[in-house]
């Protein structure tokens, strides 16, 4: 994958990092290939950045799909989450909406909870509704910021 290619993602990749909240609700229909951009970004730069499916359960995307053991569950996923002590991104895909009340009691208790490290739980959807839900998330459309923008390069304008 060529870095001119990957550029949306890494900038994305940056405003969930740096983002206050530690809930993120991504609106976008294009979650397949974004995630395979955070995948190429985990795999260059050696941070832990995870996608759980409802079929697959916690996998590690830099570790090439290697699966996290006890978290088949998106609860069981959150609580992992929620008591990790390093730095972590955790991608949420297919999950079904609404959320149970266990999970956005879990997602709240995420949110509020202050840590020393990054903590992103970031949620793929095409609903922006969802963040009405989770109190202390944060939306960020990712339609808008990855349409493509000219950049200058050797003196040419690429789009």
């Amino acid at each position: 994958m060529q870095a001119e290619s990957l550029q949306p993602g890494v900038e994305l990749f940056e405003s969930v990092i740096e983002s206050l909240q530690p809930v993120v609700v991504l609106q976008t229909k294009q979650s397949t290939l974004l995630i395979e951009q955070f995948r190429a970004l985990a795999r260059r730069t050696g941070q832990s950045v995870y996608l759980w499916k409802a079929d697959a359960g916690l996998c590690s995307l830099r570790e090439g799909e290697l699966r996290v053991p006890g978290c088949q569950r998106i609860s069981d996923t959150l609580r992992y989450a929620l008591h990790s002590l390093h730095f972590g991104v955790y991608l949420l895909e297919g999950f079904t909406v609404p959320l149970s009340a266990t999970n956005v009691a879990l997602l709240k208790q995420i949110a509020h909870t202050p840590t020393e490290h990054v903590r992103r739980v970031v949620l793929f959807s095409e609903d922006p509704t969802l963040v009405d839900a989770l109190d202390g998330a944060r939306l960020i459309n990712a339609q808008r910021r990855m349409r493509s923008r000219p950049r200058l390069r050797d003196g040419r304008w690429l789009v």
